[in-house]
């Protein structure tokens, strides 16, 4: 049986417990169900895979059969690893969500500070969640809306523009994400 369907249950096993940045890979992400698997991978096969973005099913002693690497296809970008990617579109989406309000606003610096208070407010909860890297939030995560994010142009077309960064691996190494919300003008 193809082991996608597996890895779908690892993966929301993994949110639900322990979030979407954490890694659905090691010891504790036994592929459930599976009782068995067409070969077995080798450390040396392993090595040779992981520089891909290749990951494993492999069967470890007193673990059982599990996922052993959390790497996309984009070695050389911040996107290597899944659960970069994957926290940052679940940052994007979740934002974008939470900002609707600011349709009906104007765009002006009242807004922005609107908005840097609500998304902050849902970062700040994302890093008492252990979502980021960092002992601060400073370390962890920013959030920028102000006139260097949105020009005159973007005022006058009813475009506001967020910038969040947010540090998955290293604290004050960020991951950017930006947004555009339509204002009212």
């Amino acid at each position: 049986i193809p082991a996608a369907g597996h890895i779908a249950g690892l993966y929301g096993r993994t949110d639900g417990r322990r979030g979407v940045w954490k890694v659905a890979a090691g010891i504790e992400a036994s592929i459930t169900g599976a009782v068995g698997l067409d070969f077995q991978v080798l450390d040396r096969d392993q090595d040779r895979m992981n520089p891909h973005g290749l990951n494993a099913l492999r069967t470890i002693p007193g673990a059982g059969r599990v996922v052993w690497g959390g790497r996309t296809g984009r070695p050389t970008t911040e996107w290597r690893y899944i659960n970069v990617r994957r926290t940052a579109m679940f940052l994007r989406k979740s934002i974008f969500n939470g900002i609707q309000w600011a349709v009906f606003e104007g765009n002006d610096e009242r807004l922005w500070a609107a908005l840097r208070a609500t998304i902050g407010a849902f970062m700040d909860a994302q890093f008492r969640n252990g979502a980021f890297a960092g002992a601060t939030s400073r370390e962890a995560y920013f959030v920028k809306c102000d006139a260097d994010t949105t020009t005159p142009d973007d005022q006058a077309a009813g475009i506001v523009n967020v910038s969040v960064g947010f540090a998955p691996l290293r604290p004050a190494e960020f991951v950017i994400v930006t947004l555009s919300q339509m204002t009212r003008r």
